[in-house]
């Protein structure tokens, strides 16, 4: 899909100037785009989702004016379970069962603040109980519990080349295993940045906490083929406030799950930064969590850089 990305950029310096980019009201990340006019007022209440020691998850505004400031994104590892948009599509979904998400992104220029047009996002995550397509033999799921010498976010058993960097949801490639493809997908952003997801609300497995991977490639070429070429800008996770993980806990079939959850706070990747650290804005029916979440952020980006998730 995105051609051969090995080359890599120098080591990324998180830029902590402050943009302005004008929005139509505060909510800048909830900004209706491609897709987010199907679950705008859907749902009747609203999980303030919170990070790390009660951060807010919601870019903070700068005068009553709309005008909203953001950080480029935290780029972090891609982890083990990565496969090269073998599915261009927008509902990922396909037979698991779960809690029905929407996922809603942004794409900016984090110097300009323009929005991308054009772009490649993909997205892929594990299932309710915990289990990576492509990589069941490997991603522990939640049926049965997990070994207690297993890595996080790796596969079991003794690696092979240089040893994984980083923790907790680090580790080489690893090629798949089997043909399934559930929970991943790949689409372009519209001419306002918008890509829009079907998914369910991921699960959790060993050593981490609730999340889905993500990566944007600008610069390459759609085709009837997908898309070929271009670059790869950022390579991130989005993360869940522990409210919303605690409510779908309680629902089947992530009720049957007997894997220890770690929570937000005790997670190795999420770096405590709210927004720019890939905390999701969480929309849905306080009490009622079944119905379906409405998660949105916007994510800004280098688009010259190459950021492929190999040196976070």
């Amino acid at each position: 899909m995105t051609g051969n990305q090995t080359a890599e950029g120098p080591k990324h310096q998180k830029d902590l100037t402050r943009r302005k980019v004008v929005v139509a009201g505060a909510g800048a990340a909830v900004a209706v785009g491609t897709g987010g006019a199907l679950a705008a007022g859907a749902f009747a209440g609203e999980s303030g989702a919170k990070g790390a020691k009660g951060t807010s998850a919601s870019a903070s505004s700068t005068s009553s004016s709309g005008e909203v400031c953001y950080q480029l994104t935290s780029e972090t590892t891609e982890g083990p379970y990565y496969i090269d948009a073998d599915k261009i599509r927008r509902d990922i979904t396909e037979d698991k069962e779960g809690i029905p998400l929407t996922l809603t992104l942004k794409v900016i220029d984090s110097e300009t603040c323009k929005p991308i047009a054009d772009a490649a996002v993909d997205v892929w995550h594990c299932d309710a109980l915990g289990l990576y397509s492509g990589y069941e033999s490997f991603s522990n799921g939640g049926g049965g519990g997990a070994p207690t010498d297993a890595p996080t976010d790796a596969p079991s058993g003794t690696p092979t080349g240089e040893p994984p960097s980083g923790g907790g949801g680090g580790g080489g490639h690893q090629e798949p295993t089997s043909d399934t493809r559930y929970l991943r997908g790949t689409w372009k952003t519209d001419k306002k940045g918008f890509v829009t997801f079907k998914t369910i609300f991921p699960g959790w497995y060993q050593g981490r906490c609730v999340h889905i991977h993500t990566k944007v490639h600008v610069d390459g070429e759609w085709t009837d083929a997908g898309y070929e070429g271009g670059n790869t800008c950022h390579t991130g996770q989005f993360f869940f406030d522990e409210e919303s993980a605690l409510a779908a806990a309680e629902v089947a079939p992530y009720a049957t799950s007997t894997t220890e959850r770690t929570t937000l706070d005790e997670d190795t990747i999420y770096d405590g930064s709210g927004v720019q650290g890939g905390l999701l804005k969480l929309k849905y029916k306080k009490n009622d969590i079944a119905k379906g979440v409405l998660a949105t952020i916007t994510m800004g980006v280098d688009p010259e850089a190459t950021r492929t998730g190999q040196d976070s």
